[in-house]
């Protein structure tokens, strides 16, 4: 590797991390935190949205076929 790109590779690693800092302790951290948080519960609904659903689409074609 040459001298360029472990310069990039470092400039790169330390603008990370001070982006990082600053999403983690600047203006505003505490909303996106708030908005991560929220963004991992919608996530999860949905998903479990789909299984249930899934679950009971099966359920009712299984049923469905055995009276008929």
């Amino acid at each position: 590797m040459d001298i360029t790109a472990k310069a990039k590779d470092e400039l790169d690693k330390r603008i990370r991390s001070v982006e990082n800092l600053i999403a983690n302790r600047g203006f505003g951290s505490d909303k996106l935190n708030k908005a991560k948080k929220m963004q991992r519960n919608v996530n999860l609904a949905v998903v479990l949205g789909g299984i249930i659903t899934i679950a009971g689409i099966t359920v009712w074609a299984l049923t469905n076929s055995d009276n008929e």
